[in-house]
């Protein structure tokens, strides 16, 4: 693109689908001897269709890509679908969430395309490539009248001794996306009947200005035994943007700053459309905290990957 501006050291989309840049929802880990990347894709433009295996799927999906620095990757292909009857897959699924436990890459995504139904699945891969889906899947949607029973956007840690599972949900109208947590024992499969929802109803939502009706995009990390959490406020375009909250329990969360963290960018700049749906990153080879997060400067036509470094100063994010 022409711009007044430099493009950021990392700057990655897919064009498999599209014929056109197009990547959401970014997910890392470090597996073997090289990065990782996982990350939304949409369904196959007529153009497109039939170019690449498998399918093609008519709804979106989700693609892996590698890396060896962090800036610059190479796609290695996607997931394919679940086609099995009655899979829950059947109109879609995408924004991954990804995570090592005992040498496996375990994602954590949502189903698409099903409205309220949409609800959250898990597969096994041993390679960060093949995986193997989890048999009780769905694993997660939530329970309570302060929600209309959708889950999507997954996001997991550790905490003491169990897995946090962090998910977006809608009130019951369906207007306000909001967050929410349920946990499942770190020594589980991670089946459905393991899953307990924590609180009675959500642990955060939309209040500052410039969140409107959305916080969603959990992402969250560990930092001096407490944890953050960096999230999405407001739907896509509107503009989204990145901000932070801090908690103690992961039930009752504190905003570090009434401003966005990461706003959007100016006119003319790569992200001026949005600085959205973000995910945190600890290299495990040098403890180093990397913000990754999704931007445009067209309003959804096109979508780039990018990632910005964070130091930590007083108990508090700082982008490097």
């Amino acid at each position: 693109m022409s711009a007044p501006f430099p493009l950021p050291g990392m700057y990655y989309g897919d064009t498999s689908r599209l014929g056109r840049p197009f990547a959401k929802d970014p997910a890392v880990v470090r597996f073997g001897e090289r990065y990782l990347l996982y990350y939304s894709i949409p369904a196959y433009s007529s153009d497109n269709a039939g170019t690449a295996a498998p399918g093609p799927p008519t709804g979106w999906g989700i693609g892996i890509a590698q890396s060896q620095d962090l800036d610059h990757w190479t796609r290695l292909g996607e997931v394919p679908p679940d086609t099995s009857d009655h899979s829950p897959e059947g109109n879609g699924f995408c924004a991954p969430g990804a995570i090592v436990l005992n040498g496996e890459v375990h994602l954590f995504y949502q189903t698409y395309g099903n409205g309220p139904r949409d609800a959250i699945c898990h597969a096994v891969s041993g390679d960060g490539v093949h995986f193997r889906r989890n048999p009780s899947n769905p694993i997660f949607r939530p329970a309570g009248d302060w929600n209309n029973g959708r889950a999507i956007d997954a996001d997991v840690i550790p905490w003491k001794g169990d897995l946090l599972l962090f998910f977006s949900t809608r009130d019951p109208e369906g207007k306000v996306q909001m967050g929410g947590v349920a946990s499942s024992p770190l020594s589980s499969g991670f089946g459905r009947e393991t899953w307990r929802q924590l609180g009675d109803g959500p642990t955060i939502k939309p209040e500052l200005a410039w969140e409107q009706d959305c916080i969603e995009a959990a992402a969250v990390c560990e930092e001096g035994g407490r944890l953050y959490q960096f999230y999405g406020g407001a739907y896509n375009n509107a503009p989204q943007q990145i901000g932070c909250a801090v908690s103690d329990d992961c039930i009752n969360w504190k905003r570090v700053s009434d401003s966005p963290l990461l706003p959007n960018g100016r006119p003319g700049e790569w992200n001026q459309s949005e600085s959205g749906h973000p995910f945190i990153f600890r290299d495990p080879l040098d403890g180093r905290t990397h913000l990754f997060y999704q931007g445009n400067a067209d309003n959804g036509v096109t979508w780039y990957l990018s990632r910005r470094e964070i130091r930590w100063e007083n108990g508090l994010p700082i982008l490097v």
